[in-house]
């Protein structure tokens, strides 16, 4: 059973929108028909254990993988039939690092914004503005490989941001972190969200980085398991925190397999 606990009245355009997707892997599915909307300007939480589809999803999303059904709309734009006005409007950082670590923090974003199509001194410009905002607007002339992990999650923060987009998703970022390094990256996101109204979707498997007023999606083995704040979903399971939940949760369903 999935436990919906006191959504917000739904936006006139989420500014992400997942329908009834499902993806597979020859046999194995991977998601089942998993649904949710986030509000534009609010911080929402995909949490899930490794192996829930959280990966999955976001390629999906992202549209480097075509759903099986269903469908993704970022700003009411359509991903399968409108990719590119689309995709425009969302910045991502993956799981993996993507960064190069033979060149500058500056040419990774030069790379990036001629990708986008923004001119050299429009790239200069806006990636001086995104390192600063990330805290590291000393550090654009040095080579990433000199940088710690926590420092190149932030860059490859300020390289999502390049384009503006109007909603940030984020797998895993703080994997690997320490956990000065982990609550820094997320005080950076959490600031974007207030300062500057981008949506976030941000995946983990760790608790700790939840907050009660933080919208929730949990999923377990490519099913959608709740969707709402995450004090509601502490009360509805009858738990005493968000931890507790998730354990839970997704222990009730662990002889169904999707």
């Amino acid at each position: 059973m999935t436990v919906v606990a006191d959504v917000m009245p739904k936006a006139a355009v989420s500014a992400l929108s997942v329908e009834k997707v499902s993806h597979a892997y020859g046999a194995r599915i991977a998601l089942d028909e998993v649904s949710f909307d986030i509000a534009p300007a609010s911080f929402t939480v995909l949490l899930g254990l490794n192996g829930a589809g959280k990966s999955t999803l976001f390629s999906v999303i992202t549209h480097l993988y075509v759903s099986r059904s269903g469908a993704v709309r970022i700003f009411g734009r359509d991903v399968a039939r409108n990719s590119g006005a689309a995709l425009a409007q969302l910045g991502v950082v993956f799981q993996q690092r993507t960064l190069d670590p033979d060149l500058s923090v500056a040419q990774n974003l030069a790379y990036h914004g001629a990708l986008h199509g923004i001119g050299a001194r429009e790239t200069r410009q806006r990636g001086a503005i995104q390192l600063d905002r990330v805290g590291l607007a000393d550090r654009a002339g040095d080579k990433v490989r000199f940088l710690s992990g926590g420092q190149m999650r932030r860059v490859e923060i300020a390289r999502a941001l390049l384009h503006r987009p109007r909603m940030l998703l984020l797998d895993e970022p703080t994997a690997g972190l320490d956990i000065k390094a982990r609550a820094g990256i997320l005080e950076v996101v959490r600031t974007l969200v207030a300062d500057e109204g981008i949506g976030v979707l941000w995946a983990t498997h760790l608790v700790d980085e939840i907050r009660d007023d933080d919208h929730v999606v949990l999923l377990h083995k490519g099913r959608l398991l709740a969707d709402g704040p995450s004090r509601s979903i502490v009360g509805e399971a009858g738990a005493r925190s968000i931890g507790e939940a998730f354990t839970a949760l997704t222990s009730r369903g662990e002889g169904d397999e999707p």
